[in-house]
């Protein structure tokens, strides 16, 4: 073999072996580069379970819609069960006061409520305030939410003014939400409301901000703090409470609804006697001498 010959054949071979390692250079960088990929793929697919796994602190007593039966239960409570139950057991009454006008919006009395989606009082204190003011109006949109599971009597079972709607011939309701969970602000007071709560439910001495909830009959009778205790809605679903308020004789009805009768009568104090059928009926007159102060 002539040396021209072997010089050829070792040139290949030197070509070969390059060849050979290229391509294996590229597959060991498309193979690291295929393990980067996974590694990071893995990574982000441990972080999504870790974040599904873990609650969402602003967002623990999401609202959903209000189920039609359960809001029928408690905006047509029947007038016998509401009679029956009287002055029923709530723990206070709205507080009168004395020298302000009517606080009016045209020629409607104005309710005005301020309360806080987190707070197990306004919690407490919504079922009545829809039983009473159903009787004079109609609401839209309600929906269901619970209060704090971090507050005192955790995630009390309720609904929320925040997106609702209320009409009526004789009232003007005027609900805010100031707070959803863990202290997120969600609705503003107006000039006039923030005036009404500075008049009326200062902060407590050594507090900060105001009590929840907050109820003005049209500067006429003051409501501050839950009228019963939450505790009695414990481990309880709307539709129980709400199912609740058809037996007379059961504890929460003759809570809430002595507690509702009680709203009445300050609301037809309001309305001078209108409508005449729920102002004229022993459930509304059962408070009518504590509504005159």
């Amino acid at each position: 073999m002539s040396k021209r010959t072997q010089d050829a054949r070792l040139e290949r071979a030197r070509e070969r072996i390059a060849a050979q390692r290229r391509a294996e250079a590229r597959r060991k960088r498309l193979i690291y580069a295929g393990t980067a990929v996974g590694v990071v793929v893995l990574l982000i697919a441990v972080l999504i379970g870790v974040k599904l796994a873990t609650p969402d602190k602003k967002n623990t007593n999401t609202a959903s819609t209000a189920s039609t039966s359960t809001v029928a239960k408690v905006t047509g409570v029947s007038p016998t069960v509401l009679n029956q139950v009287g002055k029923g057991t709530p723990g206070a009454l709205p507080k009168p006061t004395s020298g302000a006008p009517v606080l009016k919006t045209g020629s409607k009395p104005v309710v005005f409520y301020m309360g806080g989606e987190f707070c197990p009082y306004c919690a407490a204190e919504r079922w009545p305030m829809i039983v009473a003011l159903s009787r004079f109006g109609t609401f839209s949109n309600l929906s269901e939410i619970k209060s704090s599971s971090t507050d005192t009597d955790p995630d009390t079972p309720t609904f929320s003014f925040h997106g609702s709607s209320y009409t009526s011939q004789y009232l003007d309701f005027q609900p805010k939400e100031v707070q959803a969970d863990q202290g997120v602000p969600l609705e503003t007071l107006t000039a006039d409301q923030q005036q009404i709560v500075a008049k009326y439910d200062p902060p407590a001495s050594g507090t900060q901000g105001n009590p929840f909830p907050f109820v003005s009959f049209g500067n006429q009778a003051l409501v501050s703090g839950a009228s019963y205790d939450p505790g009695l809605l414990a481990g309880m679903t709307q539709e129980q409470v709400a199912a609740a308020l058809s037996d007379p004789s059961s504890p929460v009805a003759k809570a809430i609804l002595g507690t509702a009768n009680a709203f009445t009568a300050q609301l037809c104090k309001l309305t001078g006697g209108q409508p005449g059928n729920v102002c004229t009926s022993s459930a509304a007159t059962a408070y009518a001498d504590a509504a005159n102060g």
